[in-house]
């Protein structure tokens, strides 16, 4: 039985042709079987990586035994996928790891501690730790930034936090990670792809106004339910060694991208440089602090969800989708609030023709309409169990889904559509740019 099914998974089965896809009601069995595995995600919060591995084993060996791979058909095929993509895995791996050790330091550094005595005494405390959070969540981790947020206003509200304020903490820290490519694992992921950091930037203008509005709301909601309590902290001081460490990290990460995109882009499909060099600055860095290696299990447990999420919209037939417009992409926004934004950008960064600042705005705060919407949600949520609930979310965190929308629409007005049809990967045909008043249009960014 094993002998046949080697020989069945070996045979040259023919691959078929884009459009003449198997389909279940018009839609291709790979989407389908993809679907069913976020929604599995969705559903059963706590066995996420059995239902992602679950997921990839299962689209392979369709693709196996089905329909083949670009690459080739069998079990040929699916070697030679895992071939191309394991530059993009590497990096993905390495980064996830080791901003994980990045975050910790950040937070033993003390600066989170030291952050709340330079706030306001009235509702306007509150909406300066939101803005707090935005800034973090811009060159750390938004998960850290997130739980270094909760934490803050733990110690702030006594523990009485509006479930309102905790949507208005994951949406400030997805808002600050959506513009920075090492603020959001989504951004990263563009930044790998080979998106500039300017094109990602843009998500800034959608993103401040939506700051300015869920940090409002969920200022004046929190200040109604229990105003905030500062503490001094004199005698707290700031661990440098720890901030060395961090900026040492983003450093080794930014300048090896930078090197690497123009001096020898050749060379970035080959080896995940980015990932390395992280590493390296973590091996180096040794002498100056202990790393907390205990956070390494659970963090390369999650890394492994994530990354098998990544390898099954990597084998989508992207073709098939929709073309790349400003509605496609708002509509993205909407779906990462039920599904996890990183397969997401995985096979919008499959299918190219996105402007990536609205993808980038879109997928990182979109998630944040919901309590399981992001990763950033679902941990803060694990601190403040009364979160997960999604009626009580939506109905005391309703500026969340007004700011994403406002914020989009003021981006779209500003900046206009650009997609970009010079990324590497094959576009589908773009809707053609938005025509916006002149006194407002702006270049595209390069």
């Amino acid at each position: 039985m094993q002998r046949l099914l080697a020989l069945l998974c070996l045979s040259p089965i023919p691959a078929f042709a884009a459009g003449n896809l198997p389909t279940v009601g018009g839609i291709p069995v790979d989407f389908v079987l993809f679907a069913l595995t976020l929604l599995g995600v969705a559903l059963f919060h706590h066995y996420t990586l059995y239902v992602a591995l679950t997921g990839l084993f299962t689209i392979s060996l369709y693709k196996i035994l089905f329909t083949g791979f670009k690459t080739g058909v069998g079990v040929a095929g699916l070697l030679g996928h895992l071939g191309h993509e394991w530059v993009t895995i590497g990096n993905l791996f390495c980064l996830l790891t080791g901003f994980a050790l990045l975050a910790r330091h950040f937070e033993k550094s003390h600066v989170p501690v030291i952050l709340p005595k330079f706030l306001p005494h009235d509702w306007k405390g509150g909406f300066v730790m939101l803005v707090m959070v935005f800034v973090i969540s811009s060159f750390l981790d938004n998960i850290a930034a997130a739980l270094i947020g909760g934490a803050m206003a733990h110690q702030l509200f006594k523990g009485k936090v509006h479930i309102g304020y905790l949507a208005a903490i994951v949406a400030a820290s997805n808002a600050g990670g959506s513009g920075s490519v090492v603020g959001d694992t989504t951004t990263t992921m563009m930044w790998i792809d080979g998106i500039s950091p300017v094109q990602v930037f843009d998500a800034y203008v959608a993103a401040g106004v939506a700051l300015l509005i869920i940090a409002y709301f969920g200022a004046k909601q929190q200040h109604a339910y229990s105003p905030i309590i500062k503490h001094a902290h004199a005698h707290t001081h700031i661990d440098w060694g720890r901030i060395f460490i961090v900026a040492t990290m983003l450093v080794f990460a930014v300048a090896t991208n930078i090197t690497i995109n123009i001096k020898f882009p050749e060379l970035a499909e080959h080896f995940p440089f980015i990932g390395v060099a992280v590493w390296t600055a973590i091996i180096l860095t040794i002498p100056v602090r202990r790393h907390d290696w205990e956070v390494l299990p659970e963090t390369v447990k999650g890394s492994i969800f994530l990354l098998s999420l990544v390898l099954c919209a990597s084998m989508m037939p992207v073709e098939e989708l929709p073309k790349a417009s400003w509605q496609s992409a708002l509509a993205l926004g909407f779906v990462s609030a039920v599904f996890d934004n990183i397969p997401l950008t995985a096979l919008a960064l499959r299918q190219g023709g996105y402007d990536w600042g609205f993808l980038a705005y879109a997928v990182g705060f979109g998630g944040s309409m919901l309590w399981f919407g992001s990763s950033a949600g679902v941990a803060l949520s694990n601190m403040y169990p009364e979160a997960k609930s999604a009626v009580q979310w939506l109905r005391h965190g309703w500026h969340v889904a007004l700011a994403y929308v406002v914020g989009f629409a003021v981006m779209l007005v500003v900046l206009g559509w650009h997609p970009d049809a010079s990324h590497k990967a094959a576009p589908a045909p773009a809707e053609a740019p938005l025509v916006v008043p002149a006194a407002v249009a702006q270049p595209a960014a390069n």
